[in-house]
């Protein structure tokens, strides 16, 4: 897991405690020292997961065991066989890192990246991999939500594709293969959430309803669990509290003007 941020902790904790051997890898000394505390006491941590009966005893201690951080990036891809990129939304930072993703780690590695919308063709073309390289789209809280939108490009192999396939679903996810397109931001799901976000917000500019009216109108009429304005101003998990890669860019459709 490349980035221990809301995101990187909590795919790292999904992982581990399906079975995978995990290293969680941060610059930050401090950011580690939080994700520790996420997986194990957070929210939706291992602890937490116990007293829901969610889990036992016995497979959270495993999957402590299984988990491990750090600062060392060379000790994390040492013998990956699969890599997750969560690091914070900036496509250039991305492909600097998929260039030293592609040096260091094995070459049978896959790199995968846990992007909300950036051009997986964009990362893979900075790697000489790009057959190995595919987007691994996760939804905050990562241990709960069910969501794999699973993103290739031309390039990627379908042996890579079986393989995230086949760990995303034991990780207890629902996989969806999808394709891209490289000029639009947001593959499937962020670009039918950003179209109803944008009708929403005209319906308040044309004074119809206000935000919380409209907020919850979605909830009573379409079971949503919360309304388009609670998402997108972090009401909600998954928004507001991640500094990684779910978080939509600060220049996403309904940010702008």
């Amino acid at each position: 897991m490349i980035g221990a941020g809301i995101m990187g902790s909590g795919i790292a904790q999904a992982t581990a405690t399906h079975g995978y051997r995990t290293y969680c890898y941060d610059l930050s000394e401090e950011q580690i020292k939080i994700a520790r505390e996420l997986v194990v006491d957070g929210r939706y941590g291992l602890h937490r997961a116990v007293e829901r009966n969610k889990i036992s005893p016995e497979r959270a201690r495993a999957a402590q065991e299984r988990l491990s951080f750090g600062t060392d990036l060379a000790e994390a891809l040492d013998s990956a066989d699969l890599v997750v990129e969560c690091i914070p939304e900036d496509l250039g930072l991305k492909t600097r890192m998929f260039r030293r993703l592609d040096e260091m780690a094995p070459p049978e590695a896959i790199l995968t990246s846990n992007t909300s919308g950036h051009p997986i063709c964009a990362l893979a073309g900075a790697t000489t991999r790009p057959e190995k390289v595919m987007g691994w789209h996760w939804s905050s809280p990562a241990p709960v939500m069910p969501l794999a939108e699973l993103v290739v490009t031309p390039q990627t192999s379908q042996e890579t594709v079986d393989a995230v396939v086949q760990v995303a679903a034991s990780c207890g996810k629902n996989p969806v293969v999808v394709k891209e397109n490289p000029f639009v931001w947001g593959f499937v799901g962020n670009r039918v959430l950003t179209a109803m976000v944008r009708e929403a917000q005209r319906v308040v500019d044309e004074g119809l309803a206000t935000k919380d009216q409209v907020d919850q109108i979605v909830v009573d009429g379409f079971r949503w669990p919360v309304g388009p304005f609670a998402l997108v101003d972090g009401s909600a998990s998954g928004w507001g509290e991640n500094r990684s890669s779910t978080a939509p860019p600060k220049d996403a459709p309904w940010k702008r003007g």
